[in-house]
């Protein structure tokens, strides 16, 4: 039974690493930095823990989990991911989602508020088609186009206001 939706991407799902692991979460990646309290690694239950994805310690401490700085620790976290080591490790990420397109791919965070945490952005890049010839992302390998390195937009989303891309591709 194939999980991918008609396009052919990977389904990308989000829990709370606290959850109790289930056959159909898939392959089962922590979007962390730092370890969940409380929980022995046997019970996460992981096949990959994507630590080199996750928000630095300077913008986790900013945003505090304040779904009102949500916009903006958004903003600033695809700055974060358009770098070239968070590129790799997103590269990585997508790589793992694309290789399981039978099953599908569950970002874990310990995070309670799913909406407004860096696994919803996350997942949210790993639902763009890379071949969709709108994104200008070409293939999966150099999928990581799709976020601006300049303004830290999803490309597709429309760059930000001041942004030199924004007119260069127009």
């Amino acid at each position: 039974m194939r999980q991918a939706d008609d396009t052919g991407m990977p389904e990308i799902r989000i829990r709370r690493v606290y959850e109790e692991p289930a056959p159909a979460d898939g392959t089962r990646v922590l979007v962390d930095r730092i370890w969940p309290r409380g929980l022995r690694k046997d019970a996460a239950a992981l096949d990959d823990w994507a630590k080199d994805v996750a928000p630095s310690t300077e913008l986790r401490e900013w945003y505090g989990h304040d779904p009102a700085r949500f916009d903006e620790f958004r903003r600033r976290y695809l700055d974060e991911l358009s770098r070239s080591g968070r590129r790799a490790a997103l590269g990585r990420l997508r790589a793992l989602a694309c290789a399981g397109a039978d099953k599908p791919l569950t970002l874990l965070t310990a995070t309670r508020d799913l909406e407004h945490s860096q696994a919803a952005v996350l997942a949210q890049i790993l639902r763009q088609d890379p071949e969709d010839p709108g994104s200008d992302a070409g293939g999966a390998a150099c999928w990581a186009n799709l976020v601006c390195p300049e303004c830290g937009a999803i490309e597709s989303e429309g760059h930000r206001t001041g942004c030199s891309q924004a007119t260069s591709r127009s």
